[in-house]
């Protein structure tokens, strides 16, 4: 499958790549409570522009919703969030950043800049968030790209525009075609696949294991993804997402076309059993790891629509 590339640095004015990972928060409930601190009142924002009336100092991260949004919750730093970022030093006043940022999952943010997973626990997609970051919730090398002395709190406004699922969230589905793979999942959705030990269908069998009430995947806009595929007679992972940690953004024509065929017309949240056979994979060729001739078991998790770049 095509992957989309690793990030090397998701704020574009910062050189600091994000990598490593951090546990998920904990379930799917959010109690997001604002923080009272008097020191957010020296913070005004109005538009892209941040203003201090004083100098900003904060011993522990801070932060309150302008606004709050309606759409989907970061209830896990497992998910794909996108966002605009302005950052303030709360010394000087002095705008460091602003910037858009590519999709990442909040787990990315927090190796490095522990202060913006901190804000962004709980929020709601379409939020405006303000928040004074303490100097030891951002990493020492974060702070220093952003031009921080040492000590210096940092002010940080989020404008959060998209909060993509972390796993398949949709209801459960009731499957009895016999001779199909099974599949078990750990708590953060991870699959596993056990293949029985029966000859493979000739023809795609697409099954929905978890009915999202999302959007629809019509091919028009990448679809994001986690996925685990395995061969059939070989029954080993061949391909995974929640293996690199990382979701894939896929559009419908740049897939093997029994893959794309499962996808079609499915909705966000939901989990696809796929089996597919070689006529509709890599065929007698083969390609990487898939040997030829091989017929492939995908579990796919829709995560969300990517907006079509411009």
């Amino acid at each position: 499958m095509r992957r989309i590339p690793a990030i090397a640095a998701v704020i574009g004015l910062s050189t600091l790549a994000l990598v490593g990972c951090t546990p998920a928060s904990s379930g799917a409930s959010c109690d997001r409570a604002a923080s009272d601190a008097s020191v957010l009142d020296l913070i005004t924002v109005s538009g892209d522009t941040v203003e201090l009336s004083a100098p900003v100092h904060a011993d522990d991260t801070v932060f309150q919703d302008i606004t709050v949004g309606e759409g989907p919750t970061v209830t896990s730093q497992a998910q794909d969030v996108v966002f605009d970022i302005t950052i303030a030093s709360g010394t000087t006043g002095e705008t460091l950043v602003q910037s858009g940022t590519q999709v990442a999952p909040v787990s990315q943010w927090a190796e490095f800049y522990d202060g913006i997973a901190q804000m962004l626990d709980c929020a709601t997609e379409g939020s405006l968030i303000v928040g004074a970051i303490a100097p030891d919730d951002l990493a020492p090398e974060a702070a220093q790209s952003l031009g921080l002395q040492e000590g210096d709190s940092a002010v940080f406004v989020i404008d959060l525009q998209r909060v993509y699922l972390g796993k398949a969230d949709g209801a459960d589905q009731y499957n009895d075609r016999r001779g199909m793979p099974s599949v078990v999942l750990a708590p953060d959705g991870t699959p596993g696949i056990i293949v029985p030990d029966a000859e493979a269908p000739d023809e795609l069998v697409v099954q929905v294991l978890k009915k999202g009430d999302g959007e629809v995947v019509t091919g028009d806009q990448p679809v994001r993804v986690h996925y685990t595929g395995v061969t059939w007679d070989e029954r080993e992972v061949f391909d995974s997402t929640w293996e690199t940690g990382t979701s894939a953004a896929l559009s419908l024509d740049q897939v093997v076309p029994g893959f794309a065929a499962a996808l079609e017309g499915q909705t966000v949240g939901s989990q696809i059993l796929a089996v597919i056979p070689p006529d509709q994979a890599y065929g007698d060729a083969g390609q990487g790891a898939v040997p030829p001739g091989a017929t492939l078991v995908f579990v796919i998790d829709i995560l969300g629509l990517d907006e079509v770049a411009e």
